[in-house]
């Protein structure tokens, strides 16, 4: 006969923390990776049939476009985790960038998701410069803004002397001023930080002043590059 307290054997605790895949761990990666990017066409797959589906209104379309878009950008960052997997990954080259309808695609995308007013206006301008970084750019100079403004964001993209000038400003507190505490000018103070090595690594340079809203006002400065013909122009992502 079999008593219950045989059943099974007496457990010992581990001496220390169990030894197993962890970040370091390459293959650990690319599973993660493998997962990230099944959940992303599961998701693209979702939002693409509820995109055509009849019984959705004009503004819930919109919306569900714009999703899409936000899930291809999110596509192109994993294959650009992809590519740098190594210990020293090389920096993408530049290409001839239509920046201002980048920069349109981005606001419109900021106009949905925050109760803000986000005015853009824009003239032709190319640039020197990657698209998933100039995006990656965008987004963060963006979501600074929109987070500390107290009703308006404008956004201007224009060329001045050989620069390719995308400008946004708030009508905020201004920079390093933001709430007043130290979390909020973390935030932006990291944000920044990754834009000035985004575009810097191309060429361009980042600037950061006070505008007539009295809020923080952020250039950023590309070199410009030579408009691409309209045959040879197909837009990003």
């Amino acid at each position: 006969m079999i008593h219950g307290q045989n059943r099974s054997s007496p457990v010992t605790a581990p001496a220390g923390p169990a030894e197993g895949p962890g970040p370091a761990d390459p293959l650990w990666r690319r599973r993660l990776r493998h997962d990230i990017r099944h959940e992303l066409g599961t998701i693209i797959m979702l939002a693409s049939a509820v995109a055509v589906a009849d019984d959705i209104g004009a503004g819930s379309r919109a919306r569900i476009e714009q999703l899409l878009g936000e899930t291809r950008w999110l596509d192109h960052l994993l294959r650009r985790l992809d590519d740098g997997a190594g210990d020293d990954p090389p920096l993408p080259g530049p290409e001839r960038l239509r920046v201002d309808g980048l920069t349109a695609e981005v606001v419109t995308g900021m106009r949905l998701a925050t109760p803000h007013q986000v005015c853009f206006d824009g003239a032709e301008a190319w640039a020197h410069m990657d698209a998933v970084a100039l995006w990656r750019a965008l987004r963060n100079v963006l979501d600074n803004a929109c987070r500390v403004a107290a009703g308006r964001v404008d956004v201007r993209v224009g060329v001045e002397r050989g620069w390719v000038v995308i400008q946004v400003d708030d009508d905020g507190p201004g920079f390093g001023r933001a709430g007043g505490g130290d979390a909020p000018r973390g935030l932006a103070s990291l944000g920044l930080g990754i834009v000035h090595d985004l575009i810097s690594g191309f060429g361009g340079s980042l600037e950061i002043r006070t505008c007539e809203m009295g809020g923080a006002r952020v250039r950023m400065l590309l070199p410009s590059a030579p408009p691409v013909a309209a045959d040879d122009w197909r837009p990003h992502p």
